[in-house]
């Protein structure tokens, strides 16, 4: 006699335990907390140099993205952290300058860092791949949403880019050294 499989639930999110989605909860919430404090900072370095202040700050609230993929250990953790902030932000009403767009400007950089992830088969933990991963998730988000509403000429994209690299690989190595303290502190 054959057994019958029963689907019991979403086979993605059966892979995270509660803590890990607690974590991914917090992660996608401190993601879009610290914006507003974050980008008004960063439009005093950047308003001189004529690129968008989102091309700096944006390293230091990606940094939610690698943080909690290094703390959770799991592939497509910084997707699920990425579609929550997009759920969040939608729910909200607080959609910027960026409107529905936010959903796709929001998600691609989560889908950035797991492609890191999946390529250099490292989850968060090293230096160099949290590096990478914010380099990616911040260039990722800013030559989108260059694209769908700044379309810069060339060399301020460059420019751009080039800020959104420094910034998200800061924003990486940050993550690294918080997830590095949080596992031994606690054990994980």
């Amino acid at each position: 006699m054959a057994t019958e499989k029963t689907y019991s639930g979403n086979s993605l999110l059966n892979k995270f335990s509660i803590f890990d989605l607690i974590v991914i909860s917090l992660m996608a919430c401190l993601g879009i907390a610290i914006k507003p404090v974050i980008v008004p900072l960063a439009h005093i370095i950047t308003g001189p140099l004529f690129i968008p202040g989102g091309v700096v700050a944006g390293g230091f609230y990606m940094m939610w993205l690698v943080m909690g993929a290094g703390l959770v250990g799991k592939l497509g953790t910084a997707t699920l952290i990425a579609i929550v902030q997009a759920i969040v932000i939608m729910a909200i009403g607080f959609f910027g300058t960026h409107g529905f767009m936010s959903v796709f400007t929001y998600i691609l950089p989560g889908l950035f860092v797991d492609l890191v992830f999946l390529i250099s088969r490292h989850r968060g933990c090293c230096v160099g791949c949290c590096f990478v991963a914010g380099i990616a998730a911040n260039i990722s988000g800013t030559f989108l949403v260059n694209i769908v509403f700044f379309r810069l000429p060339i060399i301020p994209l460059l420019l751009s880019l080039s800020a959104a690299a420094l910034s998200g690989g800061l924003g990486g190595i940050i993550s690294n050294a918080v997830v590095k303290q949080f596992k031994e502190k606690l054990a994980w």
